[in-house]
Formats: structure tokens, sequence, C-alpha cells
């Protein structure tokens, strides 16, 4: 039984509580938000490369610090919401983010170290993370909670997966134009305007969230399981730092092997927690359902792609290419607007078919995309080069994100709504916070051993990588602190020694060397993201062989009731 206890809440046929307009509206709003704040980095990864000067490793860390929480919560805060109410979590979350985006705003200047403003961006984004982790599964789920036919479901999910999209898109577009800000912070720093921003939205959401929703929860045979939550949330910590370190650190250095094995170790206890404890956070027996069990673990899968050739594209365009964020966020615009566009059709398939068809098509097009993503050069400098990968990838992540919640959502009863959602939100937040971890673990560590390669067998670029070096030691006092920051930039890895100019013009105009591995690095980098983008294409079309070996039939009937206007509750 759902219960819902706010003033605002309608009431559908038979007496069951329905979703209203301003319950959906708030919905729309948090995910927005929560995919906005998801996205932000990804247009500034140049800015915050240049003005931070972080390793590659704390580069992905200030994206993945993010998608931790995401993955990791999830499923806790999807209990949370079934237990206390749904739009506390709503609003809790969007509190977050605008505390989240508060801190990054004040990330410390050029007088403080490099180290200590990155941990403090990284912190940032781990508040944020927090607050998204509340937001997806607890508004997915009151979406779920208060749609009775297979027709309203299908429109409030394909809503809320367009707000999604959206989100994927405005995300981009405002870091585009905060990079373009010349107000309050100077020169590359300009990039805590896309927080000032999220902050804005974030706090807009918990108004309209306060104002307008109505609470629903299912509290009937849940409770708080924190061994379960706690193996969890760990283990995804210890495999992620495994898989972001270990480019840097060495896949075979102790504390990499040990953090594997640590992973692995929780995750098994996890598994243990939930087949002993009597309200679990994860419901193993609902993995006996085959489509919800097939539908994880093609989520997982999918959404690790998508991640994977979207993060890829942010890299080529920001880092690698050297893109404006304004420019960039035209790509995203692809990435995300096409799903918006396409709300009316997406409702329409996932009320006409099986969910799973409407997956499997969407999944092929992701696989399409990377591949066809790898084929194009990033010595093509056109955006026009990209824009037909960009569209197939924007389609099928439009449709992907629908038909994925759809599938979960109609293949177990109403009252686990909150459960569906959650294991639902974790396996594709999990997919998004592997994603860049990999494709970056992959294309650094194959970028820096094809730099280290160019060095060991090239005498002459080796003796002016040297020079370099040593440049800094040999310079006036008043240009030295410059030219350290360039070769620190260098020495943090392929990111860096791309980022800093192969040339530069002395104040009497003469153009002059000046960092050496500066082609080296964008040929490595060009080469090795490639690789990534065919690994996220490969993953997105196995993911859609396992949805079209498993997706047979029409809808889950055995989950409606004679009725065919209800879903079972």
């Amino acid at each position: 039984m759902v219960q819902i206890d706010s003033p605002s809440a309608t009431k559908g046929e038979g007496g069951r509580y329905t979703l209203s307009s301003g319950t959906l509206a708030a919905v729309v709003l948090a995910v927005c938000l929560a995919q906005m704040a998801l996205s932000v980095p990804a247009l500034i990864n140049g800015l915050i490369q240049q003005d931070l000067a972080p390793t590659s490793a704390q580069l992905t860390w200030i994206t993945d610090a993010f998608m931790l929480p995401v993955a990791a919560l999830g499923l806790g805060f999807g209990v949370f919401g079934d237990l206390f109410g749904r739009k506390r979590l709503l609003v809790g979350g969007a509190a977050l983010i605008v505390v989240g985006s508060a801190l990054a705003v004040l990330v410390p200047g050029a007088g403080t170290s490099s180290d200590t403003r990155v941990t403090w961006l990284i912190l940032a984004q781990l508040l944020n993370g927090i607050g998204a982790a509340a937001v997806f599964p607890t508004s997915l789920a009151m979406v779920a909670a208060g749609t009775h036919t297979t027709a309203t479901r299908a429109r409030g999910v394909a809503v809320w997966a367009a707000a999604l999209s959206v989100g994927g898109f405005l995300g981009p577009l405002l870091a585009g134009v905060a990079g373009k800000i010349e107000l309050g912070w100077a020169g590359n720093a300009n990039w805590r305007w896309a927080f000032v921003g999220v902050l804005v939205i974030a706090a807009l959401s918990v108004v309209l969230s306060l104002a307008l929703a109505q609470n629903s929860a299912s509290p009937q045979g849940r409770s708080i399981d924190w061994r379960g939550q706690i193996t969890a949330a760990l283990g995804l910590f210890a495999l992620l730092y495994a898989v972001i370190q270990g480019p840097e650190d060495g896949w075979g250095s102790p504390q990499i092997v040990i953090a594997f094995l640590v992973a692995a170790v929780l995750l098994v206890l996890f598994v243990l927690a939930e087949s002993r404890v009597a309200a679990p956070l994860l419901l193993l027996s609902a993995f006996r359902n085959r489509a919800f069990a097939l539908n994880s673990v093609v989520t997982l899968i999918g959404m690790f792609a998508f991640l994977m050739i979207m993060y890829a594209t942010s890299i080529r365009l920001t880092i690698i290419q050297g893109f404006s964020p304004l420019q960039s966020s035209v790509a995203y615009l692809f990435f995300g607007g096409i799903g918006f566009v396409l709300l009316p059709l997406t409702a329409k398939l996932l009320e006409r078919y099986n969910p799973r068809w409407v997956l499997c098509g969407s999944l092929i097009l992701i696989g399409g995309s990377g591949l066809w993503f790898a084929g194009v050069p990033t010595s093509e400098r056109a955006l026009a080069a990209i824009v037909g990968p960009l569209i197939l990838a924007g389609v099928g992540s439009g449709l992907a994100f629908a038909a994925i919640s759809a599938a979960a959502v109609n293949s177990l009863p109403n009252h686990l709504a909150g459960m569906a959602s959650g294991v639902t939100s974790t396996f594709r937040d999990l997919g998004f916070a592997l994603g860049p971890a990999i494709a970056g673990a992959v294309a650094l560590s194959r970028a820096a051993d094809e730099i280290a390669g160019k060095l060991a067998g090239d005498p002459e670029l080796r003796n002016a990588y040297e020079a370099f070096q040593a440049s800094a030691a040999q310079a006036p006092a008043e240009q030295r602190p410059q030219l350290e920051a360039a070769v620190h930039a260098v020495e943090s890895g392929p990111l860096g020694a791309n980022s800093v100019p192969a040339t530069i013009t002395t104040p009497d105009g003469q153009v002059v060397p000046f960092n050496p591995l500066k082609d080296v690095a964008f040929d490595a980098l060009s080469s090795s993201y490639s690789l990534a983008y065919v690994l996220g294409g490969v993953a997105a079309l196995v993911a859609a062989a396992l949805t079209l070996a498993g997706g047979r039939g029409r809808v889950d009937e055995a989950h409606l009731d004679d009725d065919p206007h209800t879903l079972v509750s």
C-alpha cells in the first residue's frame, strides 16, 4: 500500500492516489537539477585543468566523486524514501546540492596549493553526488507510486527520462556560458560560475518541492539495512579507487591490489548480508524475476557504455582539441536535447511496445555512435565531423533512459516501486561511475605508455624534455612560478602534457619552442580515447544483444491485474 499524506495529494479511481501535476513539476525540476550537477564538470574539465593543475587521476576523481555516492547510496535512499517519505528526500537532496555547489564556488584561489584546491572541489562534488543520489531513485519512485495504468506510467516515466535528458544538455550549456563570464574570477577560474548556476536552480528546486510535491511512502516490510549499505558503499569505493588510481600508482602496486581484494571481499559480504537480513536493502529474490534481473545487467552495461562515450567526447573536445566550454556545449545539445524532442514518441513507444524492444534499439544506436566516433580523427576539428555520431548517441540515450526505467518499474509490483527504482538507479549510476573511470584508466595508461615509448626511442625529444624540466630553475625569479606550473602540468600525465602549448611568444614577438611533449601527447591521447570509443560501442552492442536474447513477449502480464487499467500494488 502506498501512503500519501500531503494536502496536495490527488485521488484517482477506486480511491488510489495519483501523481499530481504539482508533484510531477517538482520531480521534473529535481531530476533536471541532479543531471545538470552531474554533467556540468564535463564541459569545464579544460578550465579546471588549467586553473587547478590536477593530475590525470585527480581530474577523474572530480567527476567520479559525484558518481560514487550516486552509485553507492541509491539503494539506501530508495529505502529511506519508502520509510520516511519521498518528499523529504526530494527536498533534502536538492538542499545538499545547494551546499555542495556553494563549496565549489568557494574553492580557494591561486595562493593555495593545487592539492588543497583539488581536494576542496572533490569534497564539493561528493556532497553534490549525495544530493543527486537522493533525488534520482526518489523521483522515479514518486512517478511509479502515483501511476496505476500502463499508459499513465509510460507517460510519467517518459517525462522523467526527458527531464534527465534536458538536464544533460542544460548542464553543459550552463558551463559553456559560465566560461564566457568575465566578472568575479579572472581567466580560467571562471568555471565557478557554472556552480553558481547549479546553486540557484537547486534552491528553486527546494522551494518548488516544498510548495507543490505530495509526499508518499511504502513502509510495509522495509527497514534500514545498515550492514548492506556500509558494505556496498565501501566496496564500490574500493573498486573505483583501484580503477582510477591504477594508471598513476601502477596496476601491480600493493595499494591497488589490496583495493581490488577489499572491493571483492566487501561486495561478497554485501550479498551475504542481503541474503540473511529480514528487510534487505536489495531484495535478492527480485532477481528471480528474469525480466528484472536482465534489465539490471543491461542497465549496468548500457549506461557504462554511454558514459564512456560521453566522457571520451568531453575529454576530446575540451582538453585534447581545446574547444571552449561554450563551443563544446553544442555537442551536448545533441546528447541531451534530442531526448526532450523525442518525448511524445518515447511515451507512445513505451505504451505500445514492450520497453525491452525499445531498449534494444536504443542500445544499438549508442553502440553505433561509439564506433563512428572512433573513426573520426581528432585532427578533424570541425564539430560538423561528429554531428552524425552525436545524433545517434542523443536518440539512443533519450530512448534508453526511459526504456530502462519503464522496464524496471513494470517488472515488479507497485509496492516495490522504491526498491525497483533504487536498484535501477544504482545499476545505472554504477555504470555512469565506471564509464569515466575505465575510460580514463584505459586511455591514460595507453597514452602514458606511448609517450614513454617516444621518449625512450627518440634521444632528441628526450634531451628537449630534460631541458624543459630544467628551465624553471634557470629562469629569472619573476618568471619561475609560471614555468614551474607548466613543468608540473606536463609531468602530471598525458592530459597535463597536452594542456601546455608547444610554443610561446616572447615579449619581443618571437615564437620559441616551449613544451616538447605537446604534439606527442596530442597524438597519444587521440589514439587512446579512440580505443575508449570502441570499448563503449562494443559494450552497448553487447547490452543490446542481451536485451534481444531475453526480450520475448509484450508487457510483463504477470504483473498486471485482470483490470487492464491497473498495475499491481
